[in-house]
């Protein structure tokens, strides 16, 4: 799936290529499994220096592979049936952020040390929709419209020509005004408790696969610590296990 979305090899670029595609992309996924500094890949695994994976993750995130990888897997999961567009789930999770850099201030969860924080949108399923990497300190409530807005288009059998779930499903850190009139704007049912009120009833139950989801993405290690200043290259770390995760409920269902 990913070797058509590579780009090609500098024509003009100097001396031969350093590894092949293939062992650059395991280097990085070893990184991403392990979290282990770049020049510190063993070096007896074959994926060449550090800064060749580091270089190859830095050329492919800046021609969108793992976005278009990640598009094509919601494709594949909507044309089995797999995605259900009843409802998605939204909710935002704190990391700690090493070496500061961009997109990073201090957590209000963590003594004010600093951090980024994760907007996750999934289905009812818990597949991985949309990520977006904000400061610790961004409110929630800021990023529902840019989360459901970000939905990549995925096309499925015919009769379902619907892209944008039917209800959106928050806790207490999404309750706005504004944020529910132009949800139902777009047709979409806000379903986010409001503060000071008692929680709606059973949201607990249906909200459950988000926190799933997420203890799925931060077991890639490499996303539960922010090592990267460049926000892009910690958006392709995040793009590449949202793109495994949604591979691993693929094969689940053609198992």
């Amino acid at each position: 799936m990913i070797e058509p979305l590579l780009p090609p090899w500098p024509e003009r670029s100097p001396g031969p290529r350093p590894v092949p595609d293939r062992v650059c992309l395991q280097g990085i996924l070893y990184v991403l499994r392990n979290d282990i500094a770049w020049q510190l890949l063993p070096l007896e695994l074959g994926f060449g220096s550090g800064q060749t994976c580091w270089r190859g993750l830095e050329r492919w995130q800046k021609a969108g592979v793992f976005d278009q990888l990640h598009r094509i897997l919601l494709a594949e999961l909507n044309a089995a049936g797999e995605l259900d567009r009843s409802r998605a789930c939204i909710d935002g999770s704190h990391v700690r952020t090493k070496r500061g850099g961009a997109d990073t201030g201090p957590s209000p969860v963590d003594r004010r040390k600093t951090g980024s924080k994760h907007h996750l949108i999934c289905d009812g399923r818990g597949t991985p929709l949309k990520v977006i990497t904000t400061a610790a300190n961004v409110n929630d409530a800021t990023q529902t419209l840019a989360l459901v807005a970000g939905i990549p288009p995925a096309a499925g059998p015919p009769g379902q020509p619907r892209q944008r779930p039917q209800a959106l499903l928050g806790d207490k850190g999404y309750d706005s005004n504004p944020n529910r009139r132009e949800l139902r704007k777009r047709r979409i049912l806000p379903v986010i408790s409001r503060r000071g009120a008692p929680n709606i009833q059973g949201m607990g139950k249906l909200r459950y696969v988000i926190e799933q989801t997420f203890a799925l993405l931060h077991q890639f290690k490499r996303l539960a610590v922010r090592w990267e200043r460049r926000t892009e290259l910690h958006n392709a770390f995040v793009s590449l296990a949202c793109s495994l995760t949604c591979w691993r409920h693929l094969k689940k269902h053609r198992s």
